[in-house]
């Protein structure tokens, strides 16, 4: 074999090595589904939680299923979110009930609704080889977040879920920077310092880690408490860019 043979070769092989090294330095991009309410939907988490991961150099691709005061019952009785798991893959489900329906020394009814359905679409995303996890709710006022937090960690448990607790951070939050835009306008909805904090806890969820600190904007559309969406059908967002 001639040396310039042998350089061809070694040219060769480097370029074959060079490109292995950058399919294996892309990560797929992540699909998840959120199925919840106006909790999920006001100042957009999904588009928050895409564009934190697109920040931290993560591709993640994140539609929803909302509905203003809907419950988990209602979107297993209409189909939704087992018709978008047979259209497509997901590689997470991120359920949210409705605000305190977990509580059952309340409601007792709807506290059975909520586990039950729970149940039924944690199952269903299995089925379709999804992860299910449950996004928790919260509550202002402290002893009810505390109760909010153990219920909603026991209707986890029960379908072996993992569970992001927001609540109890909440409280954190209130008490040692009360100036935070935690809350919307109304005091019930989440409002920007409170979304962000829910996509840094489902971004450890997701990836086994914290996100690295640095500043991201999210250009997606931030809903009011009273928008609408008109079919039950997965609300598909953009791909998000970190630090645009």
């Amino acid at each position: 074999m001639t040396g310039r043979h042998v350089l061809r070769l070694f040219v060769l092989a480097l370029a074959v090595l060079a490109f292995l090294q950058i399919g294996c330095s892309r990560r797929p991009t992540t699909q998840v589904l959120f199925v919840g309410n106006s909790l999920t939907y006001v100042n957009n988490l999904p588009a928050a939680l895409s564009a934190l991961a697109a920040a931290n150099g993560r591709s993640l691709q994140a539609d929803m299923i909302v509905k203003g005061g809907a419950t988990l019952t209602e979107h297993f009785g209409d189909g939704s979110v087992a018709r978008a798991l047979a259209q497509r893959h997901y590689d997470f489900v991120v359920l949210q009930e409705r605000g305190g329906d977990f509580l059952c020394g309340f409601v007792p009814s709807k506290c059975r609704d909520a586990k039950g359905s729970t149940m039924a679409l944690v199952r269903i995303a299995r089925n379709a080889k999804a992860v299910p996890l449950l996004l928790g709710t919260y509550q202002t006022m402290p002893e009810v977040s505390a109760v909010l937090v153990n219920e909603e960690s026991q209707a986890a448990r029960t379908v072996t879920v993992p569970y992001v607790a927001v609540s109890d951070r909440l409280q954190r939050g209130l008490t040692t920077s009360p100036k935070k835009s935690w809350l919307y306008a109304d005091d019930m909805h989440p409002g920007p310092d409170l979304v962000l904090l829910e996509s840094v806890l489902l971004y450890r969820q997701l990836f086994g880690a914290l996100p690295a600190t640095q500043a991201f904007s999210v250009h997606a559309p931030m809903y009011r408490p009273d928008a609408k969406f008109s079919t039950p059908a997965p609300i598909s967002l953009p791909m998000l860019k970190g630090n645009e």
